[in-house]
């Protein structure tokens, strides 16, 4: 066999390294491939702990987190960091995941050093560069850099034909996060937090950018007034450390009796909380992909998404920072039998646990 090929697998946050972590662990297993993996640690606790869970050790870590970081700086130093990086490792490729500000800086770096990139997850759209912010932006400018393009679903493969991406370059491989899903929820997972087993479990997590400020209020009021009318029924928030968050939200829920604030969750008691509960209101992203295939109604906290599969499917609705709206829409849920039956159907729109052997075939293809 000729000599390896170097691949950068590069993660900076939690959700990065739940969904590259499948892909990873394929590519380790392929004799042709000498597989790197950088970590940026744009998120350091986040991260760490989902790379601990499938065992997974950086070769490189930049440790770029800062408390309340700007974009600007961030981008910046993040740039002059992965140059170093680049001149020193010399990749034959470089695998990047989502739409995160590492993505986005990892893909342009790569591009002024004429390496090779791979995007994990292309072509999501929402068609609105300001929402989700920055995400919308970063995976655009990741688009129009990349080599292979990993789309999860036809969807997001017609987003990236229409914006002009050769046909040849785009590969339907469906989202590696239902790998990484599957492998965990098939375990027996502690979720680590005392719950009431006779309590249906509202679980929540919140915590984007464009929600900050009174979209976020208007969220944790609409809680509230769940919580206080719902006393047979528990919530679960882990709340993100952001203050932007934190600080809003223990303010808001902090005295309520069936509501739980606690730490962010790592990866497996997570995928523990979101088999245990009976519906989900979250603003994530992956977690629109993730409990609808754990059977998991899904409410969403945002006026858009680019993940428009599942609700087409009926299983996910957008819900956005509406008050009235995420009351009544919780309400039905929590009392309409047949309603909550028509979207707790197990339907998975995003993957069949086989995208990473897809990806893996893509690349085995191109340098052997």
């Amino acid at each position: 066999m000729s000599q390896k090929k170097k691949i950068l697998c590069v993660v900076g946050t939690r959700p990065e390294a739940i969904k590259m972590a499948p892909v990873i662990l394929a590519l380790k297993k392929e004799p042709w491939a000498d597989v790197r993996v950088l970590a940026t640690a744009q998120h350091r606790h986040m991260l760490d702990q989902v790379l601990d869970f499938f065992s997974i050790e950086p070769d490189i870590d930049l440790d770029i987190m800062r408390p309340n970081q700007a974009l600007t700086t961030l981008t910046a130093r993040l740039l002059l960091d992965l140059d170093d990086v680049l001149l020193a490792e010399k990749p034959d490729a470089v695998l990047v995941q989502g739409d995160t500000t590492t993505v986005m800086t990892v893909a342009l770096a790569c591009f002024y050093h004429r390496i090779l990139i791979g995007h994990v997850e292309a072509g999501l759209r929402t068609g609105d560069m300001q929402n989700p912010f920055p995400e919308e932006a970063n995976r655009v400018i990741a688009s129009k850099l990349a080599k292979w393009h990993f789309a999860p679903t036809e969807g997001s493969r017609q987003n990236l034909l229409r914006e002009g991406i050769s046909a040849d370059d785009v590969i339907m491989t469906g989202n590696t996060v239902i790998d990484a899903l599957l492998m965990t929820a098939s375990k027996e997972l502690d979720l680590g937090v005392q719950l009431d087993p006779e309590k249906r479990l509202v679980l929540v997590t919140s915590h984007r950018r464009e929600n900050f400020g009174e979209p976020f209020k208007n969220i944790c009021r609409a809680l509230h007034t769940l919580a206080i009318n719902n006393p047979d029924v528990q919530f679960l928030y882990p709340v993100h450390p952001n203050p932007n968050v934190k600080d809003v939200a223990y303010s808001v829920l902090g005295d309520v009796s069936n509501f739980i604030l606690c730490e962010p969750l790592d990866y497996a008691p997570f995928v523990a909380a979101m088999k245990h509960a009976y519906l989900i209101l979250t603003d994530s992203g992956g977690v629109q992909e993730e409990a609808p295939a754990l059977g998991k109604p899904v409410l969403v906290l945002r006026e858009e998404t680019e993940r428009p599969e599942a609700v087409e499917e009926d299983v996910v609705k957008l819900v956005g920072s509406n008050y009235e709206y995420i009351v009544s829409e919780t309400q039905r849920l929590l009392d309409d039998n047949e309603a909550y039956s028509a979207m707790a159907r197990g339907v998975s729109p995003y993957g069949d646990g086989l995208a990473s052997a897809r990806i893996v075939k893509t690349l085995s293809d191109h340098f052997c």
